[in-house]
């Protein structure tokens, strides 16, 4: 199992368009993806799951991937982070 941990640095945090974001990227993988924030696991690739995380900006989110491309899955989500979701 791979993870690592991200911030959400964009001032409107994970909205609908973020949340598309990172489903997108995580269903191109094999790996079961998860995302994990305040000890509540969710579906990385489940666009209810990730909007229910109601990850505001400053949160800490845990993206867990495990599966033959788990080392690429998390490197690609933690890329749609690091980018803020395309927003300024």
């Amino acid at each position: 199992m791979k993870e690592k941990q991200v911030t959400v640095t964009n001032p409107l945090g994970v909205h609908a368009r973020p949340a598309a974001m990172i489903v997108q990227t995580a269903t191109r993988f094999k790996s079961e993806v998860s995302l994990v924030k305040d000890g509540r696991t969710v579906n990385g690739k489940s666009m209810l799951g990730v909007m229910t995380l109601a990850a505001e900006m400053g949160s800490v989110i845990t993206i867990r991937a495990e599966g033959p491309d788990e080392a690429k899955a998390v490197d690609a989500i933690t890329r749609v982070f690091e980018i803020r979701f395309g927003e300024r």
